[in-house]
């Protein structure tokens, strides 16, 4: 698996970011508007649209790995078609024989 770059965050991290715009956006919502408040707004709207941005590109690079990786796999099970029907049948045995062992 690649490691991310040192300028990429970590879905978590991204998440944590998130939610201290927002409280952050709410502290600043609740305090008198004034012309630093003003300031302060401007400062997490660039700030939010940042983050827009780093989530919309995460999920870009998400949906190309996805894809990537179901085209791999459909290229495997038509290269192997005989492996892949009998490791799906042992799956299948073995979630059957979990489930009915548990009921």
């Amino acid at each position: 698996m690649k490691t991310l770059s040192p300028t990429a965050e970590s879905p978590e991290q991204l998440a944590e970011s998130l939610r201290s715009l927002i409280a952050e956006a709410e502290k600043t919502l609740m305090s008198s508007v004034s012309e630093h408040a003003e300031g302060r707004l401007d400062e997490l709207h660039a700030r939010l649209e940042s983050a827009r941005d780093r989530v919309a590109t995460l999920c870009a690079d998400a949906k190309v790995k996805v894809v990537a990786g179901a085209k791999q796999a459909d290229a495997t099970i038509r290269s192997h078609p005989y492996e892949s029907l009998a490791i799906a049948l042992g799956v299948g045995v073995l979630l059957g024989a979990v489930l009915r062992r548990n009921s």
